[in-house]
């Protein structure tokens, strides 16, 4: 479904060429300072126009429907919408018979029998991902002093930050794509937030990362690597009360053990890309030839940190709320 959380549950609505976008946000706690200027510099992370973004703008502007007055969360249901206007639904046409490779346009199609808004995307949309943003602004807010900070630390498999504006450009003029990887840290957590098994911190912050369009990969602490250690290398001994390496990423047993919480998430390129690609045609029954049109992100991890820091504060909000 459209709808995630327990406690602070957030239910998002809307399609990408559609009149709006927005989100529900049920649960948030009364009394809460919020005003419209708050929300400004997270939409202004994830806004396109710099290098290897889409092209295409948008005001962005979040209007607040109910839950919140004189400059103060009610206790009701927050609504929050964006209205979309910079819109080219003629460049999505195509789709229906000539799904783009590794993107949803084919199976949405299936499984809503064609019913489905296949418009720059329709609900599959990176831009379904902007009242995610909106709804982390709120759940920042509930966190108070509990700091999470998300930045990109590779692009194309490129750590160094200096070559990215080549790698980028070079992309561009292939009419490709990259991906990346991204980073989140959390620090001012308490003890016990959590659960074993199905309500597991990594369980919970999984299923919130993978709903993020593109992402293929979640890893805490030492991650992948954890799977090449002898246990004596992984293992995180105590020292003065505290764990010594935080290799569990400050994670144990499902539970926040106090640590610095430590993941990071692996963003695939963008599916859509000017470069020409072989793929089967649904209407003729034989295979074509695919070129994008349209106005899409060379790399989506550009955009994505404060996209990750909302989701991470939405699991983390849900978790504080009672």
């Amino acid at each position: 479904m459209n709808s995630f959380g327990r406690n602070i549950r957030v239910s998002i609505f809307g399609e990408s060429h559609g009149a709006g976008i927005g989100v529900i946000i049920d649960g948030v706690p009364a009394g809460v300072e919020l005003n419209e200027a708050d929300f400004d510099a997270d939409i202004a992370r994830r806004a396109s126009g710099a290098l290897g973004t889409t092209p295409r703008k948008e005001a962005d502007r979040p209007e607040v429907l109910s839950g919140l007055l004189n400059g103060h969360t009610t206790g009701t249901p927050l609504t929050i919408i964006f209205r979309n206007g910079n819109t080219r639904s003629g460049d999505y046409s195509q789709f229906m018979d000539l799904p783009r490779p590794g993107h949803a346009d084919r199976v949405a199609a299936v499984k809503w029998n064609g019913f489905n808004d296949p418009r720059g995307g329709g609900h599959f949309s990176g831009r379904i991902t902007l009242p995610v943003v909106a709804a982390g602004v709120v759940a920042k807010k509930i966190l108070g002093d509990i700091s999470i900070k998300a930045e990109l630390t590779e692009i194309g498999g490129e750590t160094n930050r200096e070559n990215w504006k080549d790698l980028l450009n070079r992309t561009i003029a292939e009419g490709d794509s990259l991906g990346g990887i991204i980073e989140c840290r959390t620090n001012g957590l308490p003890v016990g937030l959590g659960g074993p098994f199905f309500d597991s911190m990594e369980s919970l912050l999984s299923h919130a990362m993978f709903s993020i369009p593109g992402i293929r990969g979640v890893e805490f602490g030492d991650g992948f690597a954890a799977s090449r250690m002898k246990g004596s290398e992984h293992n995180d001994p105590y020292v003065d009360g505290r764990p010594a390496k935080n290799g569990a990423g400050g994670i144990n047993g499902g539970l926040t053990n106090g640590e610095e919480l430590v993941f990071r998430i692996a963003v695939k390129p963008t599916a859509s890309i000017a470069r020409a690609q072989s793929t089967w045609n649904f209407k003729n029954g034989s295979m074509d030839t695919l070129e994008v049109k349209g106005r899409h992100d060379v790399c989506f991890a550009l955009r994505t940190p404060v996209i990750v820091e909302a989701m991470t504060a939405l699991v983390l909000a849900d978790q504080l709320v009672k």
